[in-house]
């Protein structure tokens, strides 16, 4: 080291000890000279310290590490190695960071936070999974990880030893470890290992947790979980041996603890029904549950917990007769300790109540005799050589006996459950390897220590020995390996502490042997110990006590109070009360106690897993195997078990003991870490070389050091050793190793410093510079303004004078203009007075004269008016004396009339001038209803029609009745016609009330009619507004998506994210489904190879893997119900097969039953009707020739007005669909335009249904009217054939009468056919209302269902809901399907009658062309002549279909088309298919795409992992699915094709269902090869995005921990490739240059593209929050550079619009978080605006991981993170941490009609498909 160069000078700055916080921080002050007894020092306060140092005062203070170490990830990457180092840095982690787990070079440190934390997620388990353990931030997931990955390269077993002490959190961080072994190593069957695995921990945590005064959920006994893995590294099994459970917790427990939570999850559901049986009340009533004074642990409900053991239970495959009978077993304990043991007088004695209920509970739990057990549980036998005797026992012995049998009761319970667990998790697979997880108590130190500290120290000692030989053991294999010369590093050595306790004579020995004699005492051991022990190092006699030691443990020192050791080691159980259990009635109790042969282990090459504490065999036995024995066995079996593996160690701290969330106790914490060991493995890292450097990290990182000849030198290596020789002095500070530089401590620090230095002095020479620069600039800014100013000046001052002489003159010229307009103004307003005089003058004059006028005119109309009354007075005088006179006249005239009258009364002239009046009166009313008839419709015209001619016929007939009376002058004949023209007078009167009735129920009908017409109307101009606002809405969208003015609006996004949404579940199923496919393929393999037996055996290899689907139609389930046909469909599926779907066979059996009896239903009703339409026929159809021509009528309007109307909404609908269609293809990602075009088809379709309905009514009445007219003529055509000399007789007279009610039974048959119409159609609603009604009770069933179960029992019966949804459509379709087959079949067979003997003609004359052409073909490949009636079809024989799969799929290579067109195999596969199509060949077209589906599956499987082979399949199977739908005839799909493409179209068949049938396929190809893409540049993503110098020399280097530099990594392999950003780029370009090549639609690329981008992103964004030493400004840059790299890619491959730039959005914000400031509020709020594609907690990890690389940046302030979390609260942000990197974007496939015509394809002769004919 330079000789300038002193540690303790000023400004540095030491740890000082502190009795509050153990360490303080100071500085010095004054510079320290060796030999000075004080050392002056400044605390962070400012307060001054003398801080005494010298040989016997103080040592010399700590040095602290610069603050760009403080924080690191590791603590060996610490420059100064030393416990308050450490402290500060956990700390710091813990407090400021929210970190709670630290390396400790082989350690994982892990801080209880006492708060749920989201950081163990499954997102964060995929993080981790196959990373490097240095290359992540330290966390439990990465000791599991490196664990599994050690397995599986070393081939060796593992083992994860997780130690603390209590409430320090070990179970839970044994539990995550489980879990990422469950999630990383998941179980390849269906036994679902990896769950029962983690639902062993509820059981045991119910039956081994208690609460303590420290920890609510502590773990009272020690477990080792071994799970076992397969040689694919899967979980196949597991195992457990628990240690040392607390038994005497059962019987005691101190204040505020608790008993184990069985008791009391007992307790709690005691309501339950089948738990009534067992006795239980509160926990306050027994004595075992209420010792501690608090039942109830805050945030914990037993009840629910207990349902949880129960689950857990049943999932480990217990039946619910063993649980009963463990409940029993339970409860029974609590009533054994209830029971009351009373003293007798001479207390040498004691008896049991008779009546005792806890005593009759106990024995009928346990199934034991009452008298026997009240009997032994106060007696005791004792045997002499010679007799047996059975004495009394006082009752605190007999009590103490009670609380032995009650603990001995629940450890064999305990050890059954365990036992049984076990069983429950073996498999019967062999096992591999298997990695360990060890859950073990740490060093325990109370005020009170007895048998079970003992214990637990002294497993600790074991521990810690082996912790201390594995981590000197990979020290100095670090050495060898970099071959440097080293010496032995002493350790601390605990051997003779274990000596002292489990060696010959030790203190256990000497405890068993006090527990042999038969009076010994804990006394008389203590006075052992002392005896033996004194002179050991290692004990120690306390001065103040004679029953208790001191063992001196690595850790500290601890005082065992000697009583009870003995009981506790003895265990002691009286064999009277066992004899009595075993005699049990329940089998269970009576197996619990029975004893069982201890057979030795066999030796295999793996450790065999048991119980630790096994059943003794016999009494005898049971007195000689103490628990000390038996711990020590166990103990002893366990080291050599951690001694077989490889250990990983996880030591938990627990921060504070008030259980507080990020609290930190800085004294407790101290405690902890030298008892866990920690401590120790940093002081053997700093006894060698803790601080490693490999030399392209130091080169990078010194390299401002070196001169510059050694920076431009090539060898690195020689650069580093030269600056290290001359920057350190002492040789002995540093060695060179193969690959890395070691330190001694310290020494990295001394180079950080003279680093700071270098940079510092550089600094201030930028200032100097700078500065300089600037104020030279400066002064010439100054300079130059002076001048400037002076010129300004005088220009101002040249400006002013200018003015002042511009302002004189222009005061002259205001002043003259002033004078002017002030004279001016003068003579207007004298003007203005005079013509206002003069006005004023002039009307006076005129008013006077207008009075004059006026008063004139009145007084002639008062004139006119009293002259024109006077004449009206006389005028009215005259007309009354006129009136008089003929009043008097005429009533002399009437006297005289009324005379004449009466005579006349007599004379038959009287009757005919009576007829006359009612002649006319009949003419008055038929007026008068032709009046009121106008106002009605068709029908009210129809009978005014009538009327008028009945009318017209009745004066016809009175006027021939007046000829005759003139003829005939007969009496009599008048008489007889006047009795029949009453009779026609009544028979009219009767007809005119039919009539009007008829008129009011028309009225009445015609207006209900006009009100429905009227809504109607208003309906249908809602509608049509609605057409309208949707025409100009689409006009609108086409402009703005045309003109590019308007963005997309929130409901366009909405409906896009639900369809993605619906999309993306769609396509999850279908990855379900090809997931369960591949592993059904796996499986059948596996069954092929574990059952192969010698010889051949073949592989029926031509099975449909699309035949076992049954979404697929390619096998008919048309007739599944059908036995024989499901038989035949078993044989060609195969056993296997049809094994796995014969649950589907039987769901699709039901369903076709249920839709037969649907449909018997549905015709029995529909011949219900036709029987009811038969019955109402004959009423409603009248056979006369009237209500004929009036059908035929009708029929004959009806056609007319529904062919008019039908063509033009014809015309209207083709032009919407064809505008919809248009724009729907221009933006096909759209599904607004989708929603609105189906959504203008129900109202169009809706508008039609009503104007039929109005069309109907108006044709009725005009029918009506057609009707009466045609009456109307034929009446005519009967007057005019009637003689009309011909006497009048009474049928003539009754055929008005009977046409009229015709007319009436016309208008009834019409109403009648409205109503049944009308009540047909309120039926047909209610059925609708009905099923509606069922299927919203259905779906409400469901939702409550639905909510009643779990969250993820809720995705899963989603799931099934939606595959069951899914496969009713299916069969819904397929049924209709099948209909319309039928249909197409009758059209078929009458087809092919016409056909047969064309077909016949064509077939020979094929034949005969064949037998000419085909011998030809080897010698004449192509004939030129043929190629002009080329109609785009190739032509191949049914035999040679497995020839042309094979060639054209099976084993075609992509390169064979290279330089053809692309997609050529589907062209080619589509030509088939249309000849086949052309010759009506159905089977030939199925079997052919039913044979090229499977081919492509089959070739896809065999090529999993290429990337060509994958984008080619995908890029063919999408180009004959466009090929299916652009020739299939479809309107939507034939709008852009050609006239001779629309030629080419199919004419046959409808391939709908194989066109889902490939766009499956297309799903899966793309989801395949999405995840070949991504695999192959995975490994690329972080290494070039974050590691790789993309700006050279910008990246800082920092000290590097022991994880960064130990053998964890695969350094024999040559290490993980590194990867550069350009090589990723490289490979992009690669990917989308080869699906340019096949063809690929553009907006698949792109898609595909995006999805890239999205693991690009998440990939790199998880690795950023998750490693801290990323996390900097220099990183940032580089990020930042990075992804501006690839979306200029994107921009040079035209893809920028793919929407794959928005996916870099969230790492783009990440670079900028880490290059803007991070210090003032404006920063904050500027940070918040920024970064809105991250969520909160990304945004404060990311500010939390910030670490500067110079001591020239500064670390974010807690104040400054917090108040970015305020502004931030309000977010509504996802809880998870990570980017799922698994998401997948929803895939589009959308149409693209190829512009190739099918007879211009040109097929190369090198693919070898000659045996095709060109038709």
């Amino acid at each position: 080291m330079t000789s300038n160069y002193y540690p303790y000078s000023k400004f540095t700055r030491v740890w000082i000890p502190d009795p509050e916080d153990v360490w303080k921080a100071a500085e010095i002050t004054r510079d320290y000279r060796e030999g000075e007894s004080v050392l002056h020092l400044k605390l962070e306060d400012e307060t001054p310290v003398e801080y005494p140092v010298g040989p016997n005062r103080n040592p010399l203070p700590f040095l602290r590490n610069p603050d760009i170490l403080v924080g690191e990830n590791d603590l060996t990457a610490l420059s100064y190695l030393h416990e308050p180092a450490v402290l500060h840095n956990l700390r710091v982690r813990f407090l400021e960071s929210n970190h709670i787990y630290t390396y400790c070079g082989i350690v994982l440190v892990a801080i209880n936070p006492y708060e749920q934390l989201q950081i163990y997620g499954e997102e964060v388990i995929n993080a981790y999974s196959g990373q490097n353990m240095g290359d992540m931030d330290p966390h439990i997931f990465a000791v599991a990880e490196e664990a599994y990955k050690q397995m599986a390269r070393d081939e060796r077993n593992q083992s994860i030893i997780v130690s603390g002490e209590s409430g320090a959190g070990k179970t839970v961080s044994a539990k995550y470890a489980m879990r990422f072994f469950a999630t990383v190593g998941g179980s390849t069957n269906d036994t679902n290992v990896e769950e029962k695995v983690l639902a062993s921990s509820p059981i045991m945590e119910a039956i081994g947790n208690a609460k303590t005064t420290r920890n609510d959920n502590s773990s009272r006994f020690g477990k080792y979980i071994q799970i076992g893995f397969s040689r694919r590294y899967h979980i196949i099994g597991a195992n457990m041996r628990t240690y040392l459970l607390e038994k005497s917790r059962v019987v005691f427990q101190a204040e505020d603890e608790r008993n184990y939570h069985i008791f009391y999850q007992l307790c709690a559901s005691a309501s339950l029904p089948e738990l009534r049986d067992l006795g239980l009340t509160s926990a306050e009533d027994f004595t075992y549950t209420s010792l501690g004074e608090n039942i109830f642990i805050e945030g914990v409900n037993d009840a629910e917990d207990f349902m949880k053991t129960r689950e857990a239970f049943a999932l480990l495959g217990i039946k619910d007769s063993s649980q009963s009978s463990i409940f029993r077993i339970m409860a029974s304990i609590l009533h054994l300790g209830n029971i009351e043991i009373c003293s007798e007088r001479d207390g040498e004695s004691c008896h049991i109540s008779k009546d005792d209920v806890h005593l009759k509970h106990f024995c009928r739990l346990l199934g034991v005799e009452l008298r026997q057990m009240e009997h032994w549980l106060c007696h005791r036998k004792l045997a002499t050589a010679s007799e047996t005797y059975v004495k009394t026992m006082p009752s605190r012995q007999a009590a103490n006996a009670r609380d032995a049998l009650a603990k001995h009761i629940y450890a064999r319970m305990f050890d059954w459950i365990v036992e049984h667990i076990n069983v429950s998790l073996q498999t019967s697979s062999k096992q591999h390897s298997f990695i360990g997880v060890l859950d073990i108590y740490g060093f325990e130190t109370f005020e009170v220590n007895s048998f079970e500290q003992f214990c637990i120290n002294y497993a600790n000692e074991k521990l810690q020995q082996q912790f201390n030989s594995h981590v000197f053991k990979l020290e100095q294999e670090e050495y060898m390996k970099e071959q440097i010369p080293w010496t032995l590093i002493d350790f601390y050595d605990n051997q003779p502490c274990i000596d002292l306790i489990e060696a010959r004579l030790g203190i256990l020995d000497l405890l068993d042997e006090e527990c042999k004699v038969p009076k010994g005492t804990d006394q008389n051991w203590a006075q052992k110990l002392y005896k033996q022990h004194s002179s050991s190092a290692h004990f120690q006699k306390p001065r103040m006590s004679n029953t208790s030691f001191v063992i001196i443990h690595f850790a500290d020192k601890v005082e065992y109070q000697c009583e009870g050791f003995l009981e506790k080691n003895r265990d002691t159980v009286y064999e009277e009360q066992i004899n009595i259990l075993k005699a049990s009635q329940f089998q269970l109790v009576a197996d619990l106690f029975h004893e069982k042969d201890d057979a030795p282990p066999p030796k295999t090459s793996r450790i065999n897993v048991r119980a630790a504490k096994t059943v003794p065999r016999a009494p005898n036995k049971e007195h000689r195997k103490t628990v000390g024995h038996q711990f020590r066995s166990s103990l002893h079996l366990l080291m050599e078990t951690l001694n077989a593996t490889t250990p990983h160690y996880v030591r938990c701290i627990k921060p504070n003991d008030h259980k507080e969330a990020f609290s930190f106790d800085s004294r407790r914490a101290v405690q902890q870490l030298r008892a866990c060991g920690v401590l120790e493995t940093i002081r053997i890292s700093a006894a060698g070389y803790p601080s490693r450097w490999t030399y392209p990290d130091f080169f990078s990182r010194y390299r401002v050091l070196m001169r510059k000849c050694d920076v431009s030198s090539a060898d690195k290596k020689l650069s580093c050793k030269n600056l290290l020789e001359t920057l350190i002095k002492e040789p002995d500070m540093f060695q060179f190793g193969k690959t890395k530089i070691f330190f001694r401590a310290g020494q990295v620090a001394y180079l950080e410093k003279l680093r700071a230095d270098k940079f510092r002095a550089a600094c201030i020479r930028i200032q100097k510079t700078v500065r300089g620069c600037l104020q030279r600039v400066r002064y010439r800014k100054i300079r130059k303004s002076a001048i400037t100013l002076q010129r300004y000046g005088r220009g101002y001052l040249a400006r002013r004078y200018a003015e002042h002489l511009r302002l004189s003159r222009a005061a002259l010229t205001c002043q003259k203009q002033y004078r002017m307009a002030r004279d001016r103004r003068a003579y207007l307003r004298v003007r203005r007075a005079v013509v206002t005089i003069q006005a004023y003058a002039r009307g006076m004059f005129t008013r006077r004269i207008y009075w004059e006028f006026l008063l004139h005119h009145k007084a002639m109309i008062i004139q006119r008016s009293v002259r024109s009354w006077l004449q009206r007075r006389k005028f009215r005088r005259a007309r009354n004396a006129a009136i008089i006179i003929q009043c008097a006249f005429r009533r002399v005239r009437a006297k005289r009339q009324l005379k004449q009258l009466k005579i006349e009364a007599r004379s038959a002239e009287h009757l005919k001038k009576l007829n006359t009046g009612m002649e006319n009166k009949i003419v008055q009313l038929q007026r008068k209803m032709d009046d009121q008839s106008k106002e009605h419709r068709a029908q009210n015209e129809q009978l005014m029609m009538v009327n008028s001619a009945l009318g017209s016929e009745l004066n016809k007939l009175q006027k021939e009745l007046q000829q005759v009376r003139g003829q005939r002058g007969d009496g009599g004949q008048l008489t007889s016609l006047q009795d029949e023209l009453a009779k026609l007078r009544e028979e009219l009167q009767q007809a005119y009330a039919d009539r009007k009735r008829l008129e009011e129920e028309h009225g009445i009908e015609t207006l209900g009619l006009r009100q429905r017409v009227d809504e109607l109307e208003t309906e249908n101009s809602l509608l049509k507004t609605e057409k309208e606002e949707m025409k100009q809405r689409m006009v609108q969208q086409s402009q703005s998506t045309e003109g590019g003015d308007s963005s997309v609006s929130q409901t366009e996004v909405s409906l896009q994210t639900e369809l993605d949404a619906e999309r993306q579940r769609y396509q999850n199923l279908l990855r379900e489904f090809s997931r369960l496919e591949q592993r059904y393929e796996n499986l059948r393999e596996d069954l092929s190879l574990s059952k192969f037996h010698p010889g051949h055996r073949r592989n029926p290899s031509n099975q449909s893997s699309l035949e076992s689907d049954s979404n697929y139609p390619s096998v008919s389930t048309s007739e599944v119900g059908d036995t024989e046909d499901s038989i035949q469909l078993v044989e060609e599926m195969g056993v296997e097969k049809a094994a796995m779907d014969i649950s589907l066979f039987m769901k699709l059996q039901k369903r076709v039953r249920e839709l037969e009896q649907e449909r018997k239903r549905l015709q029995s009703s529909v011949d219900k009707m036709e029987e009811l339409a038969k019955r109402r026929g004959p009423e409603t159809r009248s056979p006369t020739s009237e209500q004929e021509a009036a059908d035929l009528a009708y029929s004959n309007l009806k056609r007319q007005e529904l062919e008019s109307e039908n063509k033009k909404l014809k015309n209207d609908l083709n032009e919407l669909r064809k505008t919809v269609a248009e724009r729907a293809s221009q933006n096909s990602s759209s599904n607004e335009l989708r929603d609105g075009y189906n959504l203008l088809l129900g109202q169009l379709k809706a508008a039609n249904e009503e104007l039929d309905a109005r069309k109907e009514e108006v044709l009725i009445l005009r029918t009506q009217i057609v009707s009466a007219a045609q009456l109307q003529e034929k009446n005519e055509h009967v007057q005019e054939g009637t003689d009309s000399r011909e006497p009048v007789d009474k049928e003539d007279a009754l055929t008005a009468y009977h046409g009229l009610c015709e007319s009436k039974k016309l208008l009834e048959a019409q109403l009648q056919s409205q109503s049944r119409q009308h009540s047909d159609e309120l039926e047909a609603l209610h059925t609708q209302i009905e099923l509606l009604k069922d299927d919203i009770e259905k779906k409400q069933e469901i939702l409550n269902y639905t909510m009643s179960l779990s969250p993820e029992a809720q995705v899963e019966y989603s799931v099934q809901q939606e595959i069951t949804r899914l496969t009713n459509d299916n069969l819904d379709l397929k049924e209709l399907v099948e209909k319309l087959e039928k249909n197409e079949r009758k059209l078929k067979k009458q087809l092919r009658i016409y056909m047969k003997k064309v077909q016949e003609l064509e077939a020979s004359q094929a034949a005969a062309q064949t037998s000419r052409s085909r011998p030809e073909l080897s010698r004449q490949v192509t004939v030129q002549r043929k190629e002009k009636d080329f109609e785009g079809m190739l032509e191949y024989y049914k035999e040679d279909e497995a020839r042309l799969v094979k060639t054209l799929i099976t084993d075609f290579k992509p390169d064979t088309v290279s330089g053809t067109v692309p997609c050529l195999p589907a062209y080619i596969l589509f030509m088939c298919i249309r000849h086949a199509d052309y010759i009506n060949d159905d089977q030939k077209v199925e079997s052919l795409l039913t044979s090229t589906i499977n081919a492509i599956k089959r070739v896809l499987k065999k090529n999993n992992d290429d990337f060509e082979m994958t984008s080619f399949w995908l890029a063919n199977a999408s180009r004959l699915l466009h090929c299916l739908k652009q020739y299939s005839g479809d309107e939507v799909f034939v709008s852009q094709n050609s006239a001779k493409q629309n030629e080419h179209c199919l004419k046959n068949f409808d391939l709908a269902e194989y066109r889902q049938v490939l766009s499956d396929l297309s799903i899966q190809i793309y989801q395949q090869l999405i995840r070949v893409a991504e695999g192959i540049i995975q490994p690329m993503i972080v290494s070039a995005m974050l590691e790789s110098e993309s700006i050279p020399s910008l990246a800082g280097v920092k000290p590097m921990g022991y994880r960064n530099r130990s053998s964890s990594m695969d350094t024999d392999g040559g290490g993980p490739s590194s990867y550069t950003l350009e090589a990723l780029i490289r490979q992009l370009g690669q990917f989308h240059s080869i699906m340019r090549d096949h063809g690929l639609d553009p907006e698949i690329v792109g898609q595909v593209v995006r999805q890239l981008f999205h693991c690009i992103n998440a990939i790199t964004l998880n690795n950023l929050l998750l490693r801290k030493d990323v996390c900097s400004w220099s990183t940032g840059m580089q990020l930042r550079y990075n992804t501006s790299q690839m979306e200029e890619w994107l921009r040079g491959n035209n893809l920028y619009q793919s929407k794959a730039a928005a996916s870099l959005e969230p790492i783009i914000q990440a670079a900028q978080l880490l290059q803007v400031k991070k210090k003032t509020s404006q920063d904050a709020e500027a940070i918040c605006s920024l970064c809105t594609a991250l969520t909160t907690q990304q945004i404060v990890k990311i500010l939390n991981l910030y670490t500067p690389l110079n001591e020239f940046e500064e670390r974010v302030t807690v104040s400054f993170i917090r108040n970015i979390q305020n502004r931030l609260q309000d977010r509504n942000d996802p809880p998870q941490l990570l980017v799922d990197t698994k998401h997948t974007f929803p895939v589009l496939f959308p149409y693209t009609p190829s512009a190739l015509s099918l007879e211009t394809l040109h097929i190369p002769a090198s693919i070898g498909l000659d045996f095709l004919i060109r038709v």
